[in-house]
C-alpha cells in the first residue's frame, strides 16, 4: 500500500476507521472521478468553505478563480488548506432511522497552496482544468487571451496528507430488526448527463456545427 503523507492526527480517521484508506491507489481515482470540490480556508480569522472546481495534476490539485477571489488569496497565506470531494452513490435504506445512511465515497486532502506563476504555466493549468470536465475540450476552443490569464488565479494544492472514506450497502440492521415488517435495501444514485442543448446564437444556433468529440464522448461515457 502506497500511503500518502504521514497520516497525522489531522488526517487520521476516528469515526468508523474501518471504512477509511490512506492508499494513493484508492484516493487518486476518487479525486479524478469528479471535478467538484469544497475548499476550506480561513478568511480574516473566520472559517470559510466554498465549492470550486479542481483537477489533479500528479501529486497536487489545481484550483482556479478570479484574481480578486478572497478564497484564493487567503489560501496562500496559510501553511495548509483543506480540500474535500464527495461522490454520493445511493441511499442505504435500513429498517430503522438510526441505521439509515448514505452510500458515498469521499476524500479529504491537506496541503499547502501556492500560486501558479507564468502565463504558459497558467495556460497549461487552465487547459488541464477544462479537460478535467470535458476531456479533449481544450483543443476545441480558442486559447485564453493574455487579458484572461491576467484576470485568473490558479493555485496548486500539494497533496501532503489525504484520507478516503467509503460507505457501501447493504444496511447494517440490528438483529432484532431483520425480521421486522420494514423494507430494507439500497437505492442507487448516479450522475447522468442529458442530451446536449446547443447555443441559440451564431453558427451553432444555425445548426452549422456538429457536436464536438468531447461532448459526444462525455455523454456516452456516463
Amino acid at each position: 500500500m502506497d500511503v500518502i503523507g504521514g497520516t497525522s492526527d489531522l488526517s487520521r480517521l476516528r469515526r468508523l476507521p474501518e471504512l477509511g484508506s490512506y492508499d494513493r491507489a484508492i484516493i487518486y481515482p476518487l479525486l479524478d472521478a469528479t471535478s467538484v470540490c469544497h475548499v476550506g480556508t480561513i478568511v480574516e480569522g473566520t472559517p470559510l468553505v466554498l465549492p470550486s472546481l479542481h483537477v489533479r495534476d500528479g501529486d497536487s490539485l489545481l484550483i482556479h478563480g478570479s484574481r480578486s477571489s478572497r478564497l484564493l488569496r487567503s489560501m496562500t497565506d496559510l501553511d495548509r488548506v483543506c480540500v474535500s470531494v464527495t461522490l454520493v452513490d445511493g441511499l442505504i435504506v435500513a429498517r430503522s432511522s438510526f441505521n439509515s445512511s448514505v452510500a458515498y465515497r469521499s476524500v479529504t486532502v491537506f496541503g499547502p497552496a501556492t500560486k501558479v506563476e507564468g502565463a504558459e504555466e497558467r495556460r497549461r493549468a487552465l487547459d488541464l482544468l477544462i479537460d478535467g470536465i470535458l476531456p479533449g475540450r481544450s483543443s476545441e476552443v480558442r486559447a485564453s487571451t493574455p487579458s484572461e490569464l491576467r484576470r485568473t488565479t490558479v493555485l496548486r494544492v500539494g497533496i501532503e496528507e489525504a484520507s478516503a472514506k467509503i460507505s457501501e450497502g447493504p444496511p447494517d440492521d440490528d438483529p432484532e430488526d431483520v425480521d421486522g415488517d420494514a423494507w430494507a435495501g439500497v437505492l442507487p444514485q448516479r450522475v447522468v448527463l442529458d442530451s446536449p442543448v446547443p447555443a441559440s446564437d451564431g453558427a451553432v444556433g444555425r445548426g452549422e456545427i456538429d457536436l464536438p468529440p468531447s461532448v459526444v464522448d462525455r455523454r456516452v461515457g456516463l
